[in-house]
């Protein structure tokens, strides 16, 4: 349902504004790939990636961008005889990113972003030991970190362009979360296309 609805929007947004001109606004849709040994690699699989950007700065060689960012990730499924587990972390991300413009290369343009993440969990419970009492309990969770990112964008038109980035998040931990790599820190490879509108 949730796809369905993002599909909608962007599909709305690129119909109103397809005959625009000069316009700063860019919006994208990516697949994140989780990587590495860490919480959020081991338990989770991408479902979707949604950004904004507008173009704050536009000069010869350099663009700065604006870019808010956010991602639903889904937990693969624990489920045994008695009860059964899902998770979802929602991610928003704002962020400012420099992005080259190349002379020789006018269609590549390499990307660099600093930005803050912020993850919302969600997971829910349900108890089938009792047939009686199938209510299901629900836990939230919110945690936030510096992010950095770098990458590339490949124009297919003067609109229509592929993006590929690294994202790497570092996230706070409070005393009750040992400080470690599998708990502190993500690394997303995103793929994915992108309209000016």
């Amino acid at each position: 349902m949730k796809r369905k609805i993002l599909l909608g929007l962007l599909l709305f947004i690129i119909t109103i504004k397809t005959f625009s001109q000069n316009s700063k606004l860019s919006i994208e849709l990516n697949y994140p790939f989780l990587i590495d040994n860490n919480f959020i690699g081991e338990n989770y699989s991408g479902i979707i990636d949604f950004g904004i950007g507008y173009n704050f700065l536009q000069q010869e060689t350099l663009n700065i961008n604006i870019i808010i960012s956010g991602a639903v990730m889904k937990t693969n499924k624990s489920s045994m005889r008695i009860h059964s587990t899902e998770s979802n972390v929602s991610i928003l991300k704002p962020k400012i990113a420099a992005e080259l413009n190349i002379k020789k290369l006018n269609k590549i343009h390499p990307f660099v972003g600093l930005g803050y993440t912020f993850l919302f969990f969600k997971t829910s419970e349900k108890n089938y030991y009792n047939p009686e009492d199938l209510e299901s309990s629900s836990l939230t969770q919110n945690e936030s970190g510096f992010s950095l990112n770098f990458g590339m964008t490949y124009d297919i038109t003067d609109r229509l362009f592929i993006k590929g980035l690294y994202d790497f998040t570092k996230l706070g931990t409070d005393s009750e979360v040992p400080n470690i790599k599998y708990n502190t820190k993500i690394n997303i490879i995103k793929v994915g296309l992108g309209f000016r509108l």
